[in-house]
């Protein structure tokens, strides 16, 4: 029997085709949710694959009885094709040449030095613009250790372990002054999203840095717009249909200083050629809770927005901006000044804002670093300090050296301005991934490293070191020591790393006492019912509280 539709030009063959073309765009589109911009990828993609499914489609269904004829000995014979496919066939042709030309044309090879300004390094000054924190300020909390306290904390919640799940987001914000990090909660299936979408998701959890203390966050009314959501109360679906033109870079949940969650969304626009050179134009903020949305111009994006210019982005830029420093060709042959960023960034908190840090390294590959660059995520402000030193890996070795008999990790190190020296700050881990030490090493001088059980104790022990190596240093930094008196109420002695130390306990004090040997000889000798004063840091709150000297 003939094939109904095989005269394409009957009224019914063309409403079929009609509607069968637009239900096969709209659902592509609702899954991609590409933006309709021509600069953008997803968008070609979109038209090429949207172009290829319709062509098949009037070759092998509405053309389907000149299969044959189309296809005779094995070729494709463009001749037997209807003037809509045929149409289709050079739309699709000329979407991938076209591609292939703008990747081309906007290469490094012809706009290096454009490559190279994307991001616009100014000489800093380390001292004066990086501000020296007190013990208490100092972070110790990673993501992998944010993580096991955010799963920790839903786990004592047994109204919603069974109902939600933790996302391993955990975006580092500054909150009140403080560093945190911060995940959102997603619903644990889709039979847990039909029975919780009423009221939506509960709240989110917050990481304090500095302390571990762990908040899961209940709001008023719940989270209605996340990545867990389906249909239109998706995010990326809620702001695609709301923005379709513009292109976005990777969401994340960020707080104002109400608590209110807002998901952050960049937008991108390419400054090289067609789609080359990205860079972030803004960002739209979106009430997690209400759905309300704005677009802001970078200039204008909130101060208590952190995280607008995306990590991998900023990477992206430095490596660029080191390789083109005298044109593309320098880049590969002779390649001097060539510099690329070291394989990891941490970030640190400075003022309001979240900055990146990473270490600058020749391409020689000698496990040095010639400065590091810190960058403001909300801003882009970019800050090179000339500081030769170990590179990051290479300190983290030296950390993991001190303790070599334990077999502890380090974590990727975080900037300090300790004594007007950069220093690098990391923890050191056991196997099962608990935080049981502590590192300090001298970003110049690396064999400079000092270890403690508390943050106290290594920045204590670390100031010994660089009085040792005759560092010419002004500690500004030095704690603000408390004085303690009374009678010892227990005493016990360890030994730990190889060094005997004590654990002392005083009369009508519930906090426990840790001196090291060093801090005095007459350690063993002292007694239940003795009388005792020292001093220790009054920023100290750990357990325990480390004695810095006896009097």
């Amino acid at each position: 029997m003939r094939n109904i539709y095989a005269n394409t030009k009957s009224k019914l063959a063309v409403t079929v085709r009609a509607i069968l073309t637009a239900l096969i765009i709209f659902l592509i589109y609702w899954f991609m949710l590409p933006p309709i911009h021509f600069q953008s990828r997803d968008f070609w993609t979109f038209a090429i694959i949207t172009a290829l499914i319709i062509y098949f489609l009037n070759v092998f269904i509405f053309t389907r009885d000149r299969a044959t004829e189309i296809f005779s000995n094995g070729k494709l014979r463009i001749k037997s094709l209807d003037k809509v496919t045929k149409w289709i066939a050079i739309i699709i042709i000329a979407l991938l040449l076209i591609g292939l030309v703008a990747d081309i044309v906007g290469s490094p090879f012809f706009f290096s030095g454009q490559y190279k300004d994307l991001i616009v390094r100014t000489e800093g000054d380390f001292s004066s613009e990086v501000a020296e924190l007190s013990m208490s300020q100092i972070p110790i909390v990673d993501r992998d250790s944010a993580s096991r306290l955010g799963l920790r904390k839903l786990g004592e919640m047994s109204d919603l372990v069974s109902q939600f799940e933790v996302t391993e987001d955990y975006i580092q914000i500054n909150y009140h002054g403080s560093p945190y990090r911060i995940t959102n909660l997603a619903y644990g299936d889709l039979f847990k999203w039909l029975g919780n979408r009423e009221d939506g998701i509960p709240g989110y959890i917050l990481v304090n840095m500095t302390t571990q203390e762990t908040t899961l966050v209940r709001l008023d009314k719940g989270i209605k717009y996340s990545e867990s959501e389906y249909f239109m109360r998706d995010i990326n679906r809620y702001l695609r249909f709301n923005y379709p033109t513009k292109i976005f870079e990777d969401i994340h949940l960020e707080v104002d200083e109400n608590g209110t969650p807002f998901w952050i969304a960049p937008t991108v626009h390419y400054e090289i050629a067609l789609w080359s050179g990205r860079d972030i134009a803004g960002a739209v903020l979106v009430n997690a809770v209400t759905g309300e949305s704005r677009y802001y111009d970078c200039s204008d994006i909130p101060a208590w927005v952190d995280q607008v210019f995306v990590s991998d982005l900023v990477i992206e830029q430095l490596t660029y901006n080191g390789q083109y420093q005298s044109g593309y060709l320098n880049s590969i042959f002779g390649q001097k000044g060539v510099l690329q960023t070291t394989d990891g960034y941490n970030y640190i908190t400075i003022g309001d804002d979240v900055w990146l840090y990473t270490g600058m390294t020749s391409v020689a590959g000698d496990e040095s670093n010639v400065g590091f660059v810190l960058v403001n995520l909300r801003t882009k402000e970019t800050k090179y300090y000339a500081v030769p030193g170990a590179e990051e890996f290479s300190a983290m070795s030296s950390a993991e050296g001190q303790v070599q008999n334990l077999k502890y990790e380090s974590t990727f190190p975080i900037l300090l301005n300790v004594a007007d020296r950069p220093t690098y700050f990391m923890s050191l881990k056991d196997d099962a991934g608990l935080v049981k030490m502590y590192a300090f090493v001298d970003v110049q001088q690396y064999q400079i490293v000092a270890t403690g059980t508390t943050v106290s104790e290594a920045r204590e022990n670390y100031s010994k070191k660089l009085a040792e190596n005759g560092a010419d240093i002004e500690d500004n930094s030095k704690p603000v020591t408390e004085t303690v008196k009374g009678t010892v109420s227990g005493i016990a002695a360890a030994v730990e790393n190889g060094n005997s130390c004590y654990y002392i306990r005083i009369e009508g004090d519930g906090r426990i006492f840790k001196a090291d040997i060093s801090v005095s000889a007459e350690l063993p000798f002292v007694a239940v019912g003795d009388e005792l004063e020292f001093e220790i840091s009054s920023e100290d709150e750990g357990t325990p509280v480390i004695i810095l000297s006896i009097k």
